[in-house]
């Protein structure tokens, strides 16, 4: 998917959520138990509810590596249900010597078929390189995360002035292009999306941290936004399990519906 395709869906469903399939079988509702594939059964009933409210889904690898062989199975089935114009992230977090990163590439690109995967860019630029050989494919670099350990190494200060994760961001944009690579920025650091924007204009951001981890839409919005949206808001678990029951997918669509209407009162 390309960057004005992904604009286009922004636009017609005024919306700019990602939803993350964090599916853990242990907290998915009791009875999908007995189906004879739980994770993709919960997966599916999440997509059939909510595709018409998001522009992206974003299943967490972990998630299904923790299942085995059959959480594989789980993920490769999940991937043939999402909607071709929503936009799929792996969240895989790889970032590994450029002949291992060409692997993961075809597998996560060629293989599952996602269009985006997410990347630790603290390897350098052979690392990175090789997800970005692909035609409409998006590396999503690791910029400034949305967790507490965010302050041990990626807030520090350089002797040349600047923090870590400014000179992350200033030497890979130089590797790509806004339309092939986008940036990982927590919910929980709004406050930094202003001098982020001043390096980064024109990418997109994916931006994890609202909902459980009670990060403000409204702040990332007010700092983050650009002229074409530029930003993917992702929540995870404060939809998914919204609900316990039978209508779990139902109570899952209200939360995503509560969030992409405040969405479109935004863009």
């Amino acid at each position: 998917m390309n960057r004005t395709q992904l604009h286009e869906q922004i636009l017609k469903k005024k919306s700019f959520l990602c939803i993350g399939l964090d599916t853990d079988i242990k907290k998915i509702p009791k009875h999908l138990l007995k189906s004879e594939d739980p994770v993709f059964e919960f997966n599916k009933q999440i997509i059939e509810a909510t595709h018409d409210l998001c522009v992206s889904y974003k299943p967490n690898l972990a998630f299904y590596e923790a299942n085995g062989v059959a959480g594989l199975m789980s993920l490769e089935k999940t991937m043939k249900i999402i909607p071709e114009e929503i936009f799929s992230i792996a969240d895989a977090k790889r970032g590994d010597i450029g002949n291992t990163s060409t692997m993961y590439a075809r597998a996560l690109f060629e293989n599952y078929g996602f269009d985006s995967v997410t990347v630790a860019p603290y390897m350098g630029s052979d690392s990175v390189k090789p997800f970005l050989g692909y035609y409409d494919k998006w590396v999503i670099l690791l910029a400034l995360t949305s967790n507490e350990g965010a302050f041990d190494f990626q807030l520090l200060q350089l002797a040349k002035g600047g923090t870590l994760y400014e000179e992350v961001l200033k030497k890979s944009k130089t590797w790509g292009t806004a339309d092939n690579m986008m940036y990982v920025v927590g919910a929980t650091k709004a406050e930094y999306l202003a001098q982020i924007r001043k390096i980064i204009p024109d990418h997109f951001l994916l931006v994890p941290g609202v909902g459980a981890q009670g990060g403000s839409l409204k702040d990332v919005a007010k700092y983050g936004m650009n002229k074409q949206c530029g930003l993917l808001v992702n929540a995870s678990r404060s939809i998914l399990y919204a609900g316990a029951g039978e209508d779990f997918a139902e109570k899952a669509r209200a939360e995503a519906m509560k969030i992409q209407k405040e969405m479109a009162g935004l863009l």
